[in-house]
C-alpha cells in the first residue's frame, strides 16, 4: 500500500489497526481471514438494507459484493454490515406503518453506531425502499465520512391487458373492488402480475424520488439509480462506487463537501420536474438538518414553486422509472434544468467532479415523451407545491403533477376523522359527500406516532371515482404513489396544538396550491377558544418501546420530523476523532 496515498495516520480505522494495544483487535481481523496488507489499509463501511421483507431490498446482497470489489481494486479494505429496513408496501394501511419513518432515523443511528463502534474511514450505503434512502445519506451526512451512495434499483412494470401497470394500480383496484366496480377474479390476477421482479416500487414515488435526489444532491454517480434491480449492468455501478469511496479518501473529500445548501436545492429541483413524492418535503430538511444546513419545507417549497415539471411519470403522469433510465436518466433532466439556469454548477460530487463538470459529459437530449424539453414544460410549476395559512401556520405539501389548474383549488366543508382506520372505514361504506374536506388528523410524527401514509384511503377515494370530488388533508403523510387533492405534513400536527387539531364538522376549508393557500374560514379569536377548550393530545396505545420513544424525541414536519440536535449543535465531527 503507498503511504502517499492514503495516510492512516488521519483516518479512524487506526484506532483499531495500528500499534502494539492493538493486537487484540488484529486477532480478530486474522480470525476471519483479513491479511495484514488488509488490515492497515483503509476500511470502508459497506452499508446494506438488505432483508427478505420486500423485492426492493431482496437484490441488495448482490449488489454489495460487487461494491466490495470496487474498493479491494483501490486498495481498501472493504466490511460489510446490514441495517433495518421498515418497507412501506408492507406496512400500508395498518399499525405496521407507524414503524416507516421511525425506521428512517433508526437507520441513521444504527449505520452511525457500527461506523462509530468499528471505526470504518468510509461509507457506501445501499438502499431499496423508501426511508432507507433518505436514512442512509442522513448517516452520511452525520458522521461526514467520505460516501458514496447507491440505490438498489426498481422493480420492472408488470404487464396486463398490453399496459404497464404497478402496485399503485393495486391498491387503486382494492377502491375499485370496494365499488362493486372490480370482481374477485380481476383482483387475483392482478396482484400476481403488478410486480414481477426485485426492486423498489416503479413510479415517482418515494423511493425512486430519493433515488433521483441521491445524484442530483452529488452522493450517488451520475446515472446510477436508473439501472433497474434485476439488470446485471448494476454491478458496474456497485463496483464503480467502491472505487469512487477510495478516491474520495484519497482527496479527502466529505459528505458535508458535497451536500451543501446549493445541492439541496438542485436535489429538490429534481423533485419538483419530475413529480416526485411529497415525502422528500420531509427528508430533504431531514438531511439538511445532519449537516447543520438551514433548510426547512419553506425553502423546499420555494423551489418547488418557480421549477417547472417536465418529466412524466406515475403516479401524475404515465410512465416508470425503467422509462426514464432508458431516455438518459436523471443526467438527462439534470442537463434540462442547467438549460433554464435553475442547477448550481459548482457542487463537489462523488465522482471528484462538480456537477457542471459531470452535465459536461452527457450528451443525449430530452426524448419528448418521458423527458420533456424544459423549455416546453408539462406545467410552468413544479409537480409538487407548498401550502401555508391560518390551518397551517408551519406548512403543508400537496402533488399536483397531472392535475389541471382548475383542478388545483378546493373549497368544501370539513369531515373530520380522528385516525385514518376511522377514515378509511367511512370511504369504504361511502360515508362522506362530494365537495368535502376529508380530515384525517392525530396522525403525525409525535401524535400517530409515525406519520403514517394514508395511501390506503387515497386509493380507495380514487378506485370509488372521487379522487377529483373531494379534497383532503393530513397532519400524516402520502405515499409517492398518491393522486387526487391530497395535501399532507401539516403543521404544526394536531398532537402539538396545531390548526388541525381544533376543527369541526362543517368547517369551511380553503386549498388553493396556485396560490399557496391553506386555510379555514375561522377567527382569530374562534381558533383560540377552541385551542382553550382542547383536551390535549389524543392518547395512542404506545406507552412503551421504541415508538414511545419516537413520539418523545421527534420534531415537526417543517424540519424533517427530526430526532435529534443536529449538526448545528454537535461538538466533534467523527473522521476527526
Amino acid at each position: 500500500m503507498s503511504k502517499s496515498r492514503y495516510d492512516k495516520s488521519k483516518l479512524p480505522s487506526r484506532h483499531v489497526t495500528e500499534g502494539p494495544a492493538r493486537a487484540p483487535h488484529r486477532s480478530y481481523f486474522y480470525a476471519m481471514g483479513i491479511q495484514e496488507e488488509e488490515i492497515h489499509a483503509p476500511w470502508v463501511g459497506v452499508a446494506t438494507c438488505w432483508n427478505e421483507a420486500a423485492p426492493c431490498n431482496i437484490a441488495l446482497n448482490r449488489q454489495a459484493q460487487a461494491v466490495k470489489q470496487g474498493v479491494k481494486k483501490e486498495g481498501g479494505t472493504p466490511r460489510e454490515f446490514t441495517t433495518i429496513t421498515v418497507t412501506d408496501g408492507i406496512a400500508m394501511g395498518h399499525e405496521g406503518m407507524r414503524s416507516s419513518l421511525a425506521s428512517r432515523d433508526a437507520i441513521a443511528d444504527t449505520v452511525e453506531l457500527t461506523m462509530r463502534g468499528h471505526c470504518y474511514d468510509a461509507l457506501v450505503g445501499l438502499a431499496g425502499c423508501d426511508k432507507s434512502l433518505p436514512g442512509m445519506m442522513m448517516a452520511m451526512v452525520r458522521l461526514n465520512t467520505p460516501s458514496v451512495f447507491i440505490y438498489g434499483g426498481s422493480i420492472l412494470p408488470g404487464r396486463l391487458n398490453g399496459k404497464d401497470v404497478t402496485v399503485q394500480d393495486v391498491f387503486e383496484a382494492v377502491g375499485k373492488h370496494q365499488a362493486g366496480n372490480y370482481s374477485d377474479a380481476e383482483l387475483d390476477v392482478l396482484e400476481r402480475v403488478a410486480c414481477p421482479s426485485a426492486g423498489a416500487c416503479g413510479g415517482q414515488f418515494t423511493a425512486n424520488t430519493m433515488a433521483c435526489v441521491s445524484e442530483a444532491v452529488g452522493l450517488a454517480l451520475p446515472n446510477s439509480s436508473g439501472a433497474p434491480a434485476p439488470y446485471e449492468s448494476r454491478d458496474q455501478y456497485g463496483e464503480a462506487s467502491g472505487e469512487a469511496v477510495m478516491r474520495l479518501i484519497e482527496k479527502n473529500i466529505r459528505a458535508r463537501d458535497i451536500v451543501t445548501r446549493k445541492s439541496l436545492e438542485n436535489a429538490a429541483r429534481i423533485v419538483a420536474c419530475t413529480g416526485g413524492s411529497t415525502n422528500a418535503a420531509l427528508h430533504l430538511p431531514a438531511i439538511a438538518h445532519e449537516g447543520g444546513i438551514e433548510f426547512d419545507l419553506f425553502d423546499v417549497a420555494d423551489i418547488f414553486r418557480d421549477t417547472p415539471y417536465f418529466v412524466d411519470l406515475k403516479p401524475g403522469g404515465q410512465y416508470v422509472a425503467k422509462d426514464l433510465y432508458e431516455s438518459g436518466g436523471v443526467p438527462v433532466v439534470m442537463r434540462e434544468l442547467r438549460k433554464i439556469g435553475l442547477i448550481h454548477e459548482d457542487c463537489m460530487t462523488a465522482t471528484g467532479r462538480t456537477m457542471g463538470e459531470e452535465l459536461d459529459l452527457v450528451e443525449r437530449e430530452a426524448d419528448g415523451r418521458v423527458i420533456y424539453p424544459s423549455a416546453t414544460p408539462i406545467t410552468k410549476t413544479g409537480g409538487v407545491v407548498g401550502l401555508k395559512g391560518n390551518l397551517a401556520p408551519e406548512g403543508a405539501i400537496v402533488k399536483v403533477a397531472g392535475m389541471s389548474v382548475e383542478e388545483q383549488s378546493f373549497t368544501g366543508p370539513a369531515r373530520v376523522f380522528e385516525c385514518e382506520e376511522d377514515a378509511f372505514e367511512a370511504v369504504k361504506k361511502r360515508e362522506y359527500e362530494e365537495g368535502e374536506v376529508i380530515v384525517i388528523r392525530n396522525e403525525g410524527p409525535a401524535g400517530g406516532p409515525g406519520m403514517r401514509e394514508m395511501l390506503a384511503t387515497t386509493a380507495a377515494l380514487s378506485g370509488q371515482g372521487m379522487g377529483k370530488k373531494v379534497a383532503l388533508i393530513t397532519d400524516g403523510r402520502f405515499s409517492g404513489a398518491t393522486r387526487g387533492f391530497c395535501v399532507g405534513h401539516v403543521g404544526p400536527e394536531a398532537a402539538h396544538g396545531g390548526p388541525i387539531g381544533m376543527l369541526k364538522n362543517g368547517d369551511m376549508i380553503t386549498i388553493n396550491a396556485i396560490t399557496g393557500e391553506l386555510s379555514v374560514d375561522l377567527s382569530e379569536d374562534e381558533l383560540a377558544k377552541r385551542r382553550e377548550a382542547w383536551g390535549g393530545p389524543r392518547k395512542t396505545i404506545y406507552d412503551t418501546g421504541a415508538l414511545w420513544k419516537y413520539a418523545q424525541l421527534v420534531g415537526g414536519a417543517r424540519k424533517g420530523a427530526v430526532t435529534h440536535p443536529g449538526g448545528s449543535k454537535e461538538s466533534h465531527v467523527y473522521m476527526d476523532l
